[in-house]
């Protein structure tokens, strides 16, 4: 076998698939993991932010003299004193550079302290003067006019395939509704935090920072500062969970550079406090999906049409990819999809968890169950009966799709087969329904990954690379990974993340970590033993990009499941409360079944709190999210959570894969979540939910 065949090779996995303990457990439960702003620092100084109470005009009068003469104050900056941006094209880094106001919460200056309760003393003395401007920021369908040229990953805005018009007057049956995610936040429990620190003598710019992906971050506040790359360095050895909101950095980032600058050779540290949170760090915007699906009396989908809707930002575009799901997930010969963004004055949205994904598998699966009940078909059998042979968007074979399966085996082990006709199981108070959904999420792997493997003492290997792990359990996946790729002990494997200096990485996002960064690990892991074979000499050291499986390319890649609710209704109360979860996937090799079922696990609690709990107001008078902080804005909570089974389908080994093998697992978990539960929630009650969250108003 050649080299080039070597590193393409699948692994044989020994390591990987064996159930092992966090290997960062220890350091986090006594305290020893330190996060952005925890870092050792000579007399640093703490800065707070001071926000727009308008949601557009122009400041005139910005009266910080009273914070300036305030006890502990370091320096207080604002547009008059800000360091100048090299860069000003984006418009969400375009901070303290003039006067205008373009949303309720922006930020309007920093104050810089010796402690934090200074910093934040002096904020409240600061005065603002402004001439408010009239604001745009309530979203409409109607308002939603705007055509973006590309959606959230590069996907074409709108697709057509056949005759849709024609598909649906065609059709026997034809189901048209509406259907609304609200707008979200996300919540990690640290929040967006970093530790700056300028060194005017070295002109280097320090950071320790809160993301999901420091070379990203470096880039970017190298562009917006005027700095060279080479002159910032970003770490992140521990972060405390970011859902997609600290995966592109955001105006904290860049005021905490710009502070630094302002006052050289002192370690800054800023946190965001979690209301600040909800207007400064991204969040989900509300979508509006209206979709239409004709069928003949069997249910064969002929045509679909899935329009998307949703809430963006005169400050930057985002467009959420709502529909592109709706493209591959079920065959029918006419195909329509389209998305329409309405922008305001309001903060910019940006990821979070399953972007675009799972609000827009909520929407068809919800049409699918309620197009099943108006057949009187299973909704299992409607979704196997559309089961396409090819991805319907592209045309390639799937590389494993095996959605049917998961359906089959969890209706198998839920039970499905005593699911109660609507409306009528009641025990006691609660009135009890079954509820099924698919999910779904991209199985991708980003090619543009390297790595690096140093020799040590006594057997131990280094491995390097500037991955993240944002709490997902990286770091023990790719301790297993290179212990299999370099043919030793998982115990003599060193794995070093999080530093910007560290071979490339992408981000710690879209469900690509493990595998785009365990492809890298493994092509440098093979490198090293073909050069210093298998008793290397201690710093012998390799460094390779991962090697892209020459076939990949030819086939579809997603991860597929199947979730199961049974969810109570109280008849009298109207709570809707779950009851016990199954979700059944295929997401390829596990690489730590332990670390996955958490993921898993988590996706789908993230899915009780987005079919029952979480929804951000916006009050359309003053343009402020009036729920900002997590007494308000309801995330589940233990009591939230009933019992939850996850399992997954052994790895094809038949199946074109990549030497990983693996596919995404973190956030499929949400994908079909919401959609399960409010199809559970028709068949209690025969209610059809539509607006999510399902909330006990909706049935009584």
């Amino acid at each position: 076998m050649s080299t080039e065949q070597e590193l393409q090779a699948p692994l044989s996995a020994h390591a990987m698939g064996t159930d092992v303990e966090r290997v960062d457990a220890p350091a986090k439960v006594t305290g020893q993991a330190r996060y952005a702003v925890e870092h050792p620092a000579e007399r640093p100084v703490y800065a707070h932010l001071v926000q727009a109470p308008v949601a557009r005009g122009r400041l005139t009068e910005l009266d910080t003299a009273a914070a300036v003469a305030a006890d502990g104050v370091v320096a207080v900056i604002d547009h008059t004193n800000a360091p100048r941006l090299a860069d000003r094209s984006d418009l969400e880094y375009d901070v303290l550079q003039d006067e205008e106001i373009r949303f309720r919460g922006q930020v309007v200056a920093v104050i810089v302290a010796d402690s934090v309760e200074q910093a934040r003393a002096a904020a409240e003395l600061v005065r603002v003067g402004f001439t408010e401007q009239p604001a745009e920021v309530e979203f409409t369908v109607e308002a939603a006019t705007i055509r973006p040229e590309t959606v959230n990953g590069g996907f074409p805005c709108d697709t057509a395939v056949g005759d849709v018009d024609r598909g649906l007057a065609e059709s026997a049956r034809v189901l048209e509704e509406q259907y609304v995610s609200p707008e979200e936040h996300n919540s990690p429990m640290e929040p967006h935090a970093s530790q700056v620190r300028w060194d005017s003598g070295a002109e280097r710019l320090d950071v320790f920072a809160s993301t999901q992906h420091p070379q990203g971050l470096q880039d970017t506040l190298a562009t917006t500062l005027g700095l060279a790359p080479e002159q910032i360095r970003v770490r992140a050895p521990y972060v405390g969970g970011g859902f997609g909101s600290k995966g592109e950095p955001h105006a904290p980032e860049i005021l905490a550079g710009m502070t630094a600058l302002a006052v050289p050779d002192r370690t800054v540290r800023l946190a965001v406090t979690r209301q600040q949170m909800f207007s400064l760090t991204g969040y989900r915007g509300t979508i509006t999906s209206r979709l239409r699906l004709g069928s003949a009396e069997d249910g064969t989908l002929r045509a679909i049409d899935h329009q998307a809707f949703e809430e963006s930002s005169n400050v930057k575009q985002y467009p959420e990819q709502t529909a592109v799901t709706t493209r591959m997930l079920y065959a029918a010969p006419d195909r329509r999809t389209s998305h329409r963004l309405a922008d305001l004055d309001v903060p910019v949205p940006s990821w979070m968890r399953a972007p675009g994904v799972w609000p827009g598998v909520y929407a068809l699966e919800v049409a699918m169950d309620e197009l099943a009940d108006r057949l009187g078909i299973d909704p299992i059998q409607l979704r196997a009966d559309n089961e396409p042979t090819v991805d319907p968007e592209s045309g390639k074979p799937f590389g494993d799709r095996r959605l049917v399966e998961c359906l089959r085996l969890g209706a198998e082990r839920f039970g499905w087969a005593g699911r109660p006709g609507t409306g009528e199981r009641v025990e006691g108070d609660w009135r009890i329904g079954y509820g099924v959904a698919t999910s779904t999420y991209p199985g991708e792997a980003a090619p543009d990954n390297a790595a690096s493997v140093t020799a040590g003492k006594h057997g131990r290997h280094t491995v390097s690379i500037a991955a993240v792990d944002i709490g997902t359990g990286s770091r023990t996946a790719l301790r297993l990974v290179a212990a299999d790729a370099l043919g030793i002990d998982p115990d003599l494997v060193d794995i070093e993340l999080g530093d910007s200096t560290m071979p490339l990485a992408t981000v710690a996002g879209g469900s690509s970590g493990l595998t785009s960064w365990g492809n890298a690990v493994t092509s440098a892991a093979r490198t090293f033993r073909s050069e210093h074979g298998d008793d290397p000499a201690e710093g012998a050291t390799s460094t390779a990009k991962a090697v892209p499986m020459p076939d990949m390319e030819d086939y579809s890649h997603h991860s597929f499941g199947a979730q199961f609710v049974e969810l109570g209704v109280h008849r009298l109360t109207g709570e809707p409360r779950v009851r016990r979860m199954l979700g059944i996937f295929s997401i390829g090799q596990v690489v730590n079944p332990r670390g996955a079922r958490s993921q898993l696990l988590g996706g789908m609690i993230m899915g009780i709190s987005v079919g029952l709990l979480e929804e951000s107001f916006r009050d359309p008078r003053f343009g402020s999210v009036v729920t900002q902080d997590l007494a308000s804005y309801h995330v589940a909570a233990c009591a939230d959570v009933p019992p939850i089974e996850v399992d997954w389908l052994d790895v094809d080994a038949s199946a074109p894969i990549d030497q990983m093998r693996s596919r995404g697992a973190g956030e499929i978990g949400i994908v079909g979540t919401a959609a399960a539960i409010v199809n559970a929630a028709y068949n209690a009650t025969g209610v059809r939910v539509r607006s999510l969250p399902v909330t006990a108003d909706r049935f009584l």
